[in-house]
Order: structure tokens, then sequence, then C-alpha cells
């Protein structure tokens, strides 16, 4: 089985309501168990290696299905762009980028609204303006 299907698969069982009532299930028999073991080193390591381990598993699991969310995103995001004819297709490489031109890009748009400036017009100077800027400034 590749790792994306068990990540989605896991992702979805690990976000459902019974997966959280099973979790607090445990934790309730864990506390509860406490005084039978007289809240020993060893009583309180289960339940700190367990949810370490869990925790450290999660984190991969949740950073694959962000990714796979995020390509989705953008990938209709791009098919929208491409769709409409008003769109600029500089638009489609943004993620070349680095983080200063994404925040300039992103402070012409916020111009735009502002002004209230014909939309056409300006999106025009600013999608010209970033298809002469090099991408490694």
């Amino acid at each position: 089985m590749k790792f994306e299907r068990f990540a989605q698969y896991l992702a979805k069982r690990a976000g459902s309501s019974h997966t959280f009532m099973l979790a607090l299930m445990l934790i309730v028999i864990w506390a509860a168990s406490g005084p039978w073991f007289h809240y020993n080193d060893t009583w309180q390591l289960v339940i700190n290696t367990s949810t370490t381990i869990i925790t450290f598993l999660m984190v991969f699991v949740i950073q694959n299905t962000q990714n796979r969310d995020n390509d989705v995103l953008h990938l209709k995001i791009d098919e929208l762009l491409r769709a409409t004819k008003a769109a600029h297709n500089a638009m489609l490489n943004l993620d070349d980028l680095d983080a200063r031109q994404l925040k300039s890009l992103l402070q012409e748009y916020k111009d735009i609204a502002a002004n209230g400036d014909a939309p056409e017009q300006e999106a025009e100077k600013t999608t010209a303006g970033l298809r002469e800027r090099p991408a490694d400034d």
C-alpha cells in the first residue's frame, strides 16, 4: 500500500469523532489506573511514551495530507486561471518567486484594491512587471 493512500486513510480515521472518543477513553482508563499502580514512574512513562510516539508519527501523516491538499488546491486555481480569459498566465508561475517578490506583488494587488483602479489595466501593469523580474533576485 502506498504511503500517500495510507496517510489519507489514517488522516480520515484519526480526525473522526470515534477516534477522539477512543483516545479519551484510554486517557480516562489510564488516569483511573493510577491508584492501582501507586502513580509510579512506569505508570507515567506509559502515557508519556505512547503520546510521544503517536504525535511523532502523526506529524508525517498530517504533513503528507497537507502537501497533497495544497497541490490539489494549486491545480484547481491554476485551472481557473487558465480557463478565465481575463486572467494573466504570468500568475501561474508564482511558485518560482522568492518571498520578497511575492510580498511586492501582494502589495501591488492591495494597492489595486485600495485605489479601485480598473482591474484589467492595473493587472496588466502588475503582470508585465512580474514577467520582467528575474526569478533569482
